[in-house]
């Protein structure tokens, strides 16, 4: 963890902007670039001036999400499961977290997107699976606008407010973005549960 905080800085203190899109491009195609620890860094840069606009800023860090999601998806829609087993090794994409991949998608369809930008390490790996499975555009590019531009901003946000406390808040912060997961899972478990509630009631009785 202290060197991934180590070279996140570094990377976002010497090529600012850049730094910060190259970091989320190559975290959104599986690389541990460790977006959790590169956001909150990023805002607090910005609160010490060394990036001097939050909406550039957040502008970058969507740009990355966006960009690396679509080098993702193309990926996994023209390389498929061949390209995984072979080269997913170097990116912690063993076997056994593509099956448990797979059925989660089954399970959720193309909402299994936006929950996968709030899950660290998943998150990269997920655009590949929405391209493996051939997931139509839309609602790829809809979910991961949504989930990232949530996931961006709020760290961004945290690492604006605290400024330099963040460094040492980062483990805290890791730890919370698991349960901010636990509570996006739960949230949208809800939300199924209640429409399929609200389908079964709205069903006319039979003749």
């Amino acid at each position: 963890m202290e060197h991934l905080q180590h070279a996140v800085i570094g990377l976002v203190d010497h090529y600012g902007y850049l730094g910060l899109f190259i970091g989320l491009v190559l975290g959104n195609i599986g690389a541990p670039a460790g977006a959790e620890v590169l956001l909150p860094v990023a805002g607090m840069l910005v609160s010490t001036h060394h990036l001097h606009s939050i909406w550039i800023t957040f502008a970058a860090a969507l740009s990355g999400e966006l960009i690396g999601g679509t080098i993702g998806y193309a990926l996994g829609r023209f390389g498929g499961r061949a390209l995984a087993e072979r080269y997913g090794r170097f990116v912690g994409f063993h076997h056994e977290r593509l099956s448990g991949l797979d059925a989660f998608f089954v399970r959720w369809g193309s909402f299994a997107v936006f929950l996968c930008r709030f899950i660290p390490m998943i998150r990269g790996l997920s655009p590949f699976v929405a391209g493996m499975a051939e997931m139509d555009l839309a609602p790829f590019y809809l979910w991961t606008l949504l989930g990232s531009t949530i996931f961006c901003g709020a760290l961004l946000a945290v690492g604006d407010a605290l400024g330099p406390k963040v460094v040492a808040a980062l483990p805290s912060l890791h730890r919370w973005t698991y349960v901010t997961v636990f509570i996006v899972l739960v949230g949208a478990v809800a939300l199924v549960l209640a429409a399929k509630v609200r389908g079964r009631g709205a069903t006319p009785p039979a003749a």
